[in-house]
C-alpha cells in the first residue's frame, strides 16, 4: 500500500472523520459495465490497491474500499476489502464488503490475497494496529465458504508479527501461492531495521507452511530495495517465474527461469508509471492475463497538483514475448461502450489545406526548422482515437496536443521523442521506450479526467488531467517529418 504525504486540507480531513469505517458502500447501484476507470458511484468514495484472483472460470477482483482518501481511522486507512466479480470482463457483478473491520483495534484491513485450497478460499493480509504512538502492521488470516463472497476471521488473529529484523510498521501485503510441491508460501513486503546499506533495506519476508497455519521463515527472494517493495506479485507464466513488487507506487517485474533467482532484470519496465499504482495480476481464460491497478486522485482535482489516496481502477492485458519480457497494453473487454463516427477534417495550421482522413489522405507534417501543426475541431467530449505514426528520418519530437481549444490554450501535450526513448504526457513520463523509429501505432482514450494512451499496445501512459476541456486536437512534428495516417474516431457513449 503506497504511502503518501498528505497536505494540510487533507488532514483536516482525517481529523474530521477519524474513528468512522465506510458503512455506507451500496453495491446494487455500481455500474455493472464498463470496468475501466471505476470508482464507487458515491462521491466520497474511492477506490485502492486492487488484488485480482481467477478461479473456476470467475476472475475476482478485490479492492480497497475508501473514504476521504486515507483519512479514515485517524489517518490510518481504515479501509477494508469490496468485492467485484466477471466471467467475460464485460458485466461485472458488485459485492457487500467482503472482509471488513470488526473490532476496535483494526484500522485498517491491508492489501493482501488469496489462495484456494480445499473448496476453500483463504484470505491472506496484513491488519494496521496502533499501540499508544505507536503504529504496527501484522498478519492475519480468513476462509471463504461461500466462493470467496464473504470471509471470516480465523484465530489466532494476528497468526504472525514481524520479524525481529524488520520495521513492524512495513510489514504488510502478503502474497500467497502455493509451488509444484504442495508447499504454500508468503511473499511480504518489509522494510530491514539494519539494512547492509543505508536507505536500501526494502526486502521480501519469505513465510513457508504445508497447512496454510503454521508457518516458518525462510529465505529472502528480494532485498536491498530503496523502499519497502509493497504489493508484491508473483506467477510462473510458461517456463518463466515473475516476481513484482511496487516502490513508492511504481511496480517493477524481474524475471528468472528458477523459482526464486537469480532474478533477471528486463531492459524496460512496462508498469512503471507515475498514475498507475502498485500493479497486480490474474490469469484469465485462453492463457491470458490481466494487469489491474489504480489510479490516485489529484489534490483538489487540479492538474498540475500532487497525488492523494485512492481514485479509480485501472485494468490491462500483460503479454509475454518470446524471451520472457513483458508488455501492457488495451484490455478490449473493460473498455467503455463507444461508437465508430466521422473524423472531422485536419486543418494544416500554417497552410489553406484540409486533409480529409475518411477518404485515405494522409497527414504529412515537415518541419525541420521548427514546428509544423495541424488542428482536428469539434471531437466529441469523449472519445477514442486511433491511428499509426509514420516517422520518417531522425526528429526532435511528435505527438498531439488533447483537449486543445487554441494556439493559446494548446491542451495537454502528448510527446513521443525517439532519441530519448521516453514519451510523456503532460507532467509524467515513461523511459525506455522501443520502437519510436518505426511505424506507431497510437491508441488514445480520453474519458472524464482520465488520458490513457497506448503505445505499440506495448507500453502505456496515463494521466488525471480534467481542468481544460477543449473539442480540438493539435498533430505536431518538430524538427523532422512524419505521416499520420489510418486515423479512426470513436465517440464514447
Amino acid at each position: 500500500m503506497k504511502k503518501l504525504i498528505f497536505t494540510s486540507i487533507f488532514l483536516v480531513m482525517a481529523l474530521s472523520i477519524a474513528g468512522q469505517v465506510v458503512k455506507d458502500y451500496n453495491p446494487s447501484i455500481q455500474p455493472t459495465t464498463g470496468m475501466q476507470y471505476f470508482k464507487p458511484v458515491e462521491e466520497h468514495l474511492f477506490a485502492g490497491d486492487c488484488m485480482p484472483f481467477y478461479h473456476n472460470g470467475i476472475f475476482y477482483l478485490y479492492w480497497l474500499l475508501d473514504e476521504g482518501h486515507h483519512a479514515g481511522l485517524d489517518g490510518l486507512g481504515g479501509h477494508q476489502w469490496a468485492l467485484s466479480t466477471s466471467t467475460d470482463l464485460i458485466n461485472w457483478k458488485h459485492y457487500p464488503v467482503a472482509l471488513g473491520i470488526d473490532e476496535e483495534w483494526e484500522k485498517s484491513i491491508c492489501t493482501g490475497s488469496v489462495i484456494a485450497d480445499k473448496e476453500k478460499i483463504y484470505a491472506f493480509y496484513s491488519t494496521r494496529v496502533k499501540e499508544g504512538n505507536d503504529v504496527h502492521e501484522q498478519l492475519s488470516y480468513a476462509i471463504s465458504e461461500d466462493n470467496g463472497h464473504s470471509f471470516k476471521k480465523q484465530q489466532p488473529n494476528p497468526f504472525y508479527f514481524a520479524p525481529k529484523e524488520c520495521v513492524s510498521r512495513d510489514f504488510r501485503d502478503p502474497r500467497a501461492f502455493k509451488d509444484e510441491n504442495g508447499l504454500f508460501h508468503l511473499f511480504i513486503s518489509g522494510y530491514q531495521k539494519d539494512a547492509p546499506l543505508s536507505g536500501q533495506g526494502g526486502y521480501l519476508v519469505h513465510l513457508t507452511s504445508d497447512n496454510l497455519k503454521d508457518w516458518s521463515e525462510a529465505a529472502t527472494p528480494l532485498y536491498g530495495q530503496s523502499g519497502v517493495p509493497e504489493c508484491p506479485d508473483y506467477f510462473k507464466w510458461g517456463n518463466w517465474y515473475y516476481l513484482l513488487y511496487s516502490i513508492h507506487g511504481n511496480t517493477y517485474y524481474v524475471k528468472s527461469k528458477q523459482p526464486y533467482g537469480p532474478w533477471e532484470y528486463p531492459e524496460f519496465q512496462p508498469m512503471s508509471e507515475k498514475w498507475g499504482n502498485v500493479s497486480k495480476t490474474a490469469a484469465f481464460k485462453n492463457g491470458r492475463r490481466i494487469v489491474v491497478s489504480y489510479m490516485n486522485s489529484k489534490l483538489n482535482n487540479k492538474d498540475s497538483e500532487g497525488q492523494v489516496w485512492g481514485g479509480s481502477i485501472l485494468l490491462r492485458e500483460l503479454f509475454q514475448q518470446k524471451d520472457g519480457s513483458l508488455t501492457v497494453g488495451y484490455l478490449p473487454e473493460v473498455a467503455p461502450a463507444m461508437t465508430l463516427t466521422n473524423i472531422p477534417p485536419i486543418n494544416l495550421m500554417d497552410k489553406l489545406k484540409e486533409i480529409l482522413p475518411e477518404k485515405g489522405e494522409i497527414l504529412t507534417l515537415a518541419s525541420h526548422n521548427g514546428i509544423s501543426v495541424a488542428s482536428m475541431n469539434n471531437l466529441p467530449s469523449q472519445y477514442r482515437i486511433t491511428m499509426t505514426i509514420v516517422p520518417k528520418g531522425n526528429y526532435d519530437e511528435l505527438g498531439l496536443f488533447l483537449r486543445s481549444t487554441d494556439k493559446d490554450k494548446k491542451g495537454y501535450k502528448l510527446s513521443l521523442n525517439a532519441n530519448r526513448k521516453t514519451v510523456g504526457l503532460f507532467e509524467t513520463e515513461i523511459e525506455s521506450v522501443n520502437g519510436l523509429r518505426e511505424p506507431i501505432a497510437l491508441n488514445v482514450v480520453v474519458m472524464n479526467d482520465v488520458i490513457d494512451v497506448y503505445i505499440n499496445n506495448e507500453r502505456c501512459i496515463v494521466n488525471r488531467l480534467g481542468e481544460q476541456k477543449g473539442e480540438n486536437l493539435l498533430f505536431f512534428v518538430k524538427n523532422g517529418q512524419a505521416e499520420f495516417k489510418d486515423i479512426k474516431l470513436y465517440k464514447i457513449n
